[in-house]
């Protein structure tokens, strides 16, 4: 393109063996939590550089998965980004959505918030070969929160993600280690946290979501009630 006048440009690559990995990890992801995979693309735009990924997630799937997705009963599809993003607002989960990396950064945002709060989601990395597994809260260190403590004032900070985390990264060793007791520690620990929310305690960005005069609790009361709540159910 000759320029005529001041302006900006924008390239970008990647390799086959790359989206290969990528659609490997997505779909051995929809295997373990037994999830249909969807991947979105703008190929109708970028018909050589998002249909390159069309193509190769549908190759991989063809040659490696679609026995194993028709054993378990689940399915893949690509699907246009625009579809894609006007359907998630509709369907309530349960599904693997593969997504380019900027798509991702900014749809990932979206479902979190439509679920209540970045307290509630969590972030996983997986190899492409499904063995490897890397869980953390997507929320980063909440900054602010932090500097209330380091103040000495009580907090009410969601330690539902971080909690969900330990539990992601447990239950796959438990998984590698075929650990049933650490499995369903794991399992038991995560539904209390979510049955102690839906008893009416919770930390004040879930509480908002109510009423403004919703009750909450401070970051150690609410850790506190999972703790009790945690005790009777492993009893």
């Amino acid at each position: 393109f000759d320029f005529p006048s001041s302006g900006i440009a924008m390239g970008m690559y990647n390799l086959d063996e790359s989206i290969r990995d990528f659609a490997r990890a997505s779909m051995n992801y929809g295997l373990i939590r037994k999830y249909p995979v969807f991947l979105s693309t703008k190929n109708t735009i970028l018909k050589a550089y998002d249909g390159r990924f069309k193509d190769i997630f549908e190759e991989i799937y063809q040659a490696e998965f679609k026995a194993d997705f028709e054993k378990a009963g689940i399915t893949y599809e690509h699907r246009l980004i625009d579809d894609m993003v006007a359907t998630a607002l509709r369907w309530e989960g349960g599904y693997v959505w593969a997504c380019k990396n900027y798509d991702g950064d900014v749809q990932s945002d979206t479902v979190a918030q439509g679920y209540g709060s970045l307290g509630l989601m969590t972030s996983v990395l997986m190899t492409p070969d499904g063995k490897i597994v890397e869980s953390e809260a997507a929320h980063g260190t909440v900054t602010r929160h932090y500097r209330e403590h380091q103040a000495g004032r009580a907090t009410s900070t969601n330690p539902i993600a971080s909690i969900f985390a330990w539990t992601q990264g447990l239950a796959h060793r438990a998984k590698l280690d075929n650990n049933a007791e650490l499995a369903k520690f794991c399992s038991t620990l995560e539904r209390v946290c979510i049955e102690t929310v839906e008893s009416g305690k919770m930390t004040k960005d879930l509480a908002i979501l109510i009423s403004k005069d919703a009750p909450w609790q401070n970051t150690q009361d609410f850790l506190a009630s999972i703790d009790e709540n945690l005790k009777k159910a492993m009893a």
